[in-house]
């Protein structure tokens, strides 16, 4: 109610302020008598998922992408044929007799000495280990000619690296913006669970209120209370109801309250609220329910007269007449309580400062945005960068926001203190940050955190990444499963002073390979070794360098270097997938990815996934509750294949 004169009537006074409260205490006993929380849970198309609270995790039931593809387009060739390729001195490969397109399967493989065309997205063929840009080569009659020289790997977007099937791809609480729905769509979901919208009914009250499209008569004012309301509600997760202006009539008052009340989750009413002949809505709200009034009037300025009642559990709320005092009110002591019903997180600042903790490389000349995920550090937030290639979904579900490298600027160095323009004004830092080897017995646990209140956040380096990250204080715990030869154990030898080992489970990893291979069927490990090195045809698909996987790989070869040795992806699931579809015969893995995909499996190291800590942690209660939940997840662990210790 924007503030004139009321109109003379019989009416109740109100000849002071019940007992004017301060902003915290006023904020404590709303949300004490409330105890907002979501209303309920409903299941719709992703179509209509935009803003809404995922009410539940989601897995991904596939990996994405599906199949090792090519990143540019360009020709599918073996990296070792173009060791010495240069301006100079380009290497002629001939061409094979077909050309890989999105959605063909690739028929012919790629031999010594050849290559074959192959399109942005297209599947590898077998022998591949790397696409060469076509800006790169000539055409040489029937082959070309290559001018550069690639590393295994090279243009290559490897099966599961983006998603791993199984993996925690979306968590509960989850807001769903654009990056979310790929997510959905990229492991082809098309519906998700999300908590019901609260439904809350706006009022405005006052005689003097006009709504907005009529003509103005004389002492009236427009209602612009009503429509920012509405608006401040649905920007706040809520469904919002406005149903127009009341005037101050104790009998239409009282029967508007009461009929908005009945129909809808909470009610917010504006005008009414200070002293005087035209306060009303007070004693109309003072008998919907118990415990009725919580707080009328707060030592705020703007918004002293707000009024704060829960009556049968829904929230009910009379803010100020004038709209900067309303929308003030709404945006500091209602809103929380509101979001918290929609089951969204608190708002926060769009942009922060952090700090990067290592080098971030650019390419001269072009301005680059660099998505980064946010953790605290030490000496506050430090942007973690997140870089999986340009087809990954997973970047934008991963990162908090972005920041900028200008131009002329060939890197950031480590250490700067960088400005991130955040996605959502929603983004909080998490109280744990999980850095290090990933496994999807992790997404369980974490599950697990967040039903008690404690937030997490998985980046996944490998362990050794894991461990210079704890180092360097950047995050709270450190995932690993390192071999150390000298002592035959896992893990123990490569801790810093001052780290210690909160045990985790065991998993066994092992050589997988496609059922019926007489390479491997049947015989023992070390048989099958001495088989497939044997085998100059024997494709290895590796791990990346730094994994505790790839210290087992080396462990076993003993120096060999094995044809597809530098095929480095950084997942079981990739390791899986390549032997599965046939373009590599070998690799290493752990037993539930095997599985997964129907492959034999001979066990090499029943290894322990353990989880190095600080002895004097960030946060003690946070890693007690991880420690907490790691106990009470013993049977999910063992679904997933895995034991306790």
């Amino acid at each position: 109610m924007q503030d004139v004169a009321p109109p003379s009537r019989d009416v109740p006074q109100q000849a002071q302020f019940l007992h004017v409260l301060s902003r915290d205490a006023a904020e404590a006993a709303f949300l004490a008598a409330l105890d907002p929380r979501p209303l309920g849970v409903e299941e719709i198309g992703v179509d209509d998922l935009l803003g809404r609270v995922l009410a539940g995790d989601i897995a991904a039931p596939v990996d994405a992408p599906p199949f090792d593809r090519a990143l540019v387009d360009g020709f599918a060739v073996r990296a070792a044929d173009l060791f010495e390729a240069s301006d100079a001195e380009p290497v002629r490969l001939r061409l094979n007799a077909e050309v890989i397109h999105c959605g063909t399967a690739p028929c012919l493989p790629v031999a010594r000495g050849t290559a074959t065309p192959i399109a942005t997205g297209g599947p590898i063929p077998r022998g591949a280990d790397a696409v060469v840009m076509i800006e790169h080569t000539e055409p040489d009659g029937d082959g070309i000619a290559v001018s550069r020289a690639l590393a295994p790997g090279s243009f290559i977007g490897f099966a599961g690296s983006d998603i791993a099937r199984g993996q925690t791809v979306l968590r509960k609480n989850t807001v769903i913006g654009a990056r979310e729905v790929a997510m959905l769509a990229a492991v082809g979901l098309d519906r998700a669970c999300v908590y019901r919208k609260p439904r809350i009914a706006v009022l405005s009250t006052g005689d003097e209120l006009v709504q907005p499209g009529q003509s103005l008569r004389p002492a009236g004012v427009y209602d612009s209370n009503g429509p920012v309301i509405a608006a401040a509600l649905r920007e706040n997760g809520c469904e919002a109801v406005h149903l127009g202006a009341i005037p101050d009539d104790a009998e239409k008052l009282a029967a508007a309250v009461h009929a908005a009340f009945g129909a809808h989750d909470g009610l917010i009413l504006s005008g009414g609220t200070s002293k005087g002949a035209g306060d009303l809505t007070t004693h109309v709200i003072a008998g919907l329910g118990q415990p009725g009034i919580i707080a009328h009037g707060v030592a705020l300025k703007p918004g002293k007269p707000l009024c704060l009642a829960v009556c049968d559990g829904k929230p009910v709320a009379v803010l100020p007449g004038f709209p900067t005092s309303a929308m003030f009110t709404f945006h500091e002591l209602v809103a929380p309580a509101l979001r918290k019903m929609a089951g969204l997180p608190p708002q926060s600042a769009a942009r922060v400062t952090a700090i990067l903790p290592q080098r971030l490389t650019s390419e001269l000349g072009r301005t680059e945005f660099a998505m980064v995920a946010l953790t605290e550090g030490p000496d506050g937030p430090v942007a973690h960068p997140v870089a999986k290639g340009s087809g990954a979904v997973t970047a934008f579900a991963q990162a908090d926001g972005f920041l900028t490298i200008p131009a002329l600027h060939e890197s950031l160095a480590a250490g700067t203190q960088a400005a991130v323009t955040l996605f959502s004004p929603a983004v909080v830092m998490p109280r744990l940050t999980v850095v290090g080897s990933h496994c999807i017995g992790l997404d369980a646990v974490v599950g697990r955190l967040s039903e008690q209140g404690v937030s997490a956040r998985i980046l996944a380096t490998g362990s050794q990444g894991g461990l210079a990250a704890l180092k360097r204080r950047e995050c709270d715990i450190a995932p690993v499963h390192l071999f150390d030869p000298a002592s035959e154990g896992f893990n123990t030898a490569f801790l810093a002073d001052g780290m210690v080992l909160i045990p985790g489970w065991r998993r066994m990893q092992g050589i997988v390979y496609r059922r019926g291979d007489a390479r491997f069927e049947g015989l023992t490990l070390s048989a099958a070794l001495a088989a497939v090195l044997a085998d100059g045809d024997a494709i290895l698909v590796n791990r990346n360098q730094g994994s505790g996987t790839r210290v087992l790989i080396d462990r076993l070869l003993t120096g060999a270097r094995p044809q597809g040795y530098w095929n480095q992806p950084n997942s079981h699931n990739a390791v899986a997938a390549s032997v599965a579809q046939g373009r590599a015969d070998w690799g290493m893995a752990i037993r539930p990815v095997a599985d997964a995909l129907g492959l034999g499996f001979l066990a090499v190291a029943d290894e322990h996934y353990d989880f190095a800590v600080w002895q004097d942690p960030r946060d003690h209660a946070a890693i007690a509750a991880f420690t907490a939940a790691l106990a009470h997840s013993e049977r999910d662990l063992r679904l997933l294949g895995f034991d306790l210790r």
